[in-house]
């Protein structure tokens, strides 16, 4: 990926297929809420809430109206619902968000595409 931007947790880009626990995969929607406490990658349709201790990756195709905490979230998807990222949200250039944004380090990719509340922490 090439990289304009100095991301101090670039591992979450460089993780693959195999380092997630958990896929939910493209065919799949689910309905209620999911807690988790390691790396989860979705792939399918969410709706209903997210919380978690660890990474979330939201891939392209994946659509998810939910709201989400979780460490650092990665979206190349699309987010309807807030977003609290403990460190890091990142919005891909293929990702959307309609909903806040919260979190340590907020980074919006070119092309990417957000509507609502950005908030930064300390």
């Amino acid at each position: 990926m090439n990289n304009m931007f100095d991301v101090k947790d670039t591992d979450l880009f460089d993780l693959e297929e195999e380092d997630f626990d958990t896929i939910l995969a493209s065919d799949i929607t689910f309905h209620g809420n999911i807690k988790f406490t390691k790396p989860f990658m979705i792939r399918g349709k969410v709706s209903g809430s997210i919380d978690a201790t660890s990474d979330l990756l939201i891939d392209s195709n994946a659509v998810v109206n939910a709201g989400i905490s979780a460490t650092r979230v990665l979206v190349r998807g699309k987010v309807e619902g807030n977003i609290t990222g403990r460190d890091l949200v990142f919005v891909a250039s293929t990702g959307s968000v309609s909903g806040d944004i919260t979190a340590r380090q907020v980074v919006l990719e070119p092309g990417s595409r957000f509507s609502g509340k950005c908030t930064m922490t300390d």
